[in-house]
């Protein structure tokens, strides 16, 4: 499939969705978040895929977050409101894929793009990427990001971000949860590559189990959690691929996933 805004490369168990509209620092347009969902979906349905990875080919950003001229366009309200459903149905539909995506945040993650981020499982971040909610510059509030935010941060953190509106350094992003693990300008893309590369060599099945499981119960009570974990338990160990990666770890080789 072609796509306008976005480059989609696949190869080796893992596809690469590079944001692709420098001009505009990758700003969320509909025609951007069109591709991303369209790119996702392929990777989702694609076998030969074990791990997404989401980046930007801009040099400084991975993207600035919503168009804010639309925010004031002169518009029936609800075409911005089916508009703004996209960046809804795209974090629900990275937090629910059956695989590992990876954010490569090789640049500035602001606004509407920091709940991409968030809706990742990892994220690398380049050691001069910045990370924010500047909505309240401008007089608005990064109301869907807040679902994501606030599963991932501390409230007082979160709340930093959001009331003062300020960037915060991918180190600082680290401490409060929001990135895994910053690396140096020359050793990013090596980084990225060798994340996406080990999580490409576990189980698939067992990862799509594991992550349906994590996204599942986790508005649960603890009881509801713990009954609904103990049958994905019951599920996973009823496959060939726990057999074969218990055994392969006895015989000291590398095990060969079948995928059931």
């Amino acid at each position: 499939m072609a796509y306008e805004t976005i480059l989609y490369d696949a190869g080796d168990g893992v596809a690469t969705l590079t944001l692709n509209q420098p001009d505009t620092r990758n700003a969320l347009s509909a025609e951007l978040l069109r591709d991303l969902l369209a790119g996702l979906r392929a990777a989702a349905d694609d076998d030969g895929v074990r791990v997404v990875v989401l980046t930007s080919s801009h040099d400084r950003i991975f993207s600035s977050g919503a168009n804010l001229a639309g925010f004031g366009a002169d518009v029936p309200l609800v075409h911005k409101h089916f508009g703004s459903e996209q960046i809804l149905e795209l974090f629900d539909l990275i937090a629910g894929m059956p695989k590992p995506v990876i954010c490569a945040a090789n640049g500035h993650v602001l606004a509407g793009a920091l709940g991409i981020a968030l809706a990742c499982d990892l994220i690398v971040a380049k050691d001069t990427a910045e990370f924010g909610t500047p909505e309240i510059n401008v007089g608005a509030w990064p109301f869907m990001v807040t679902a994501l935010l606030f599963r991932n941060v501390p409230r007082k953190a979160a709340n930093e971000l959001i009331m003062f509106g300020d960037r915060v350094s991918a180190e600082r992003a680290r401490e409060i949860g929001i990135v895994n693990h910053v690396a140096p300008a020359e050793e990013f893309d090596a980084t990225v590559a060798e994340w996406a590369r080990k999580l490409a060599s576990k189980s698939p099945l067992i990862m799509k189990l594991g992550k349906q499981s994590v996204y599942a119960s986790l508005d649960m009570s603890f009881r509801d959690a713990l009954e609904y974990l103990h049958s994905q338990l019951t599920l996973a160990l009823s496959t060939e691929d726990i057999v074969e990666g218990v055994t392969a770890f006895f015989e000291k080789r590398e095990p060969q996933w079948k995928g059931r």
